[in-house]
């Protein structure tokens, strides 16, 4: 985050992101990028809910904000680091190994990998039901879009995203982030992930 940046101009963008996605959808600050320090500025801003991707740096900045923010994690779940999540989290929105499904206990969604690209984690859509079967707290799904300049390249991902979330019968959507949220909210989003929309640089 630029030094730059303060409390105000994260609490306006903040605000604005929670008035273009609508009360349907959770807005979680992706803090991957941000240090132990700078999480100071999301609190005095009045962000809610906070996203980290490394179970070791979910553990260093929890134990310094602790009951300041909703922790979800949203990075890739490695099964040796679900305790981790376990015991911080209130939502993982990146399962998709069987290893893992074993030794998570908190409410989930699953990461589907609609693209197909081989560097993508996630379970292929027609693996999803087999998958589901395996964890009793799956609550939604969750996905990642190939990255492109035009947020509307992302919506035919978020489209079908939702379709196989209403045929298992799932009530959360994890989809979108900084550069394509505003049309996942569009498509039924329950939960965006954003960055470098709330900092201000294209870290994230």
């Amino acid at each position: 985050m630029s030094s730059r940046t303060s409390t105000d101009e994260i609490r306006e963008r903040y605000a604005r992101v929670r008035e273009e996605v609508g009360e349907a959808t959770t807005v979680v600050v992706a803090t991957k990028y941000l240090s132990v320090a700078e999480l100071a500025l999301l609190a005095d801003a009045g962000v809610e809910v906070v996203g980290e991707n490394r179970a070791q740096d979910l553990a260093a900045k929890h134990d310094v904000y602790g009951d300041a923010f909703r922790w979800h994690f949203i990075g890739h779940l490695q099964s040796r680091k679900a305790k981790t999540v376990n015991e911080l989290c209130e939502l993982c929105h990146s399962l998709d190994s069987e290893s893992a499904a074993r030794k998570l206990e908190i409410p989930a969604l699953v990461e589907v990998n609609l693209s197909g690209e081989p560097t993508k984690s996630g379970v292929a859509p027609g693996e999803l039901g087999a998958f589901i079967a395996l964890y009793p707290n799956v609550r939604g799904l969750m996905t990642m879009p190939p990255w492109a300049e035009d947020p509307e390249a992302s919506r035919p991902y978020f489209v079908r995203l939702r379709e196989l979330a209403e045929e298992h019968s799932l009530p959360e959507l994890s989809m979108g982030t900084s550069q394509d949220y505003r049309v996942a909210a569009q498509e039924g989003a329950t939960f965006v992930r954003v960055g470098s929309t709330i900092f201000g640089d294209r870290r994230t």
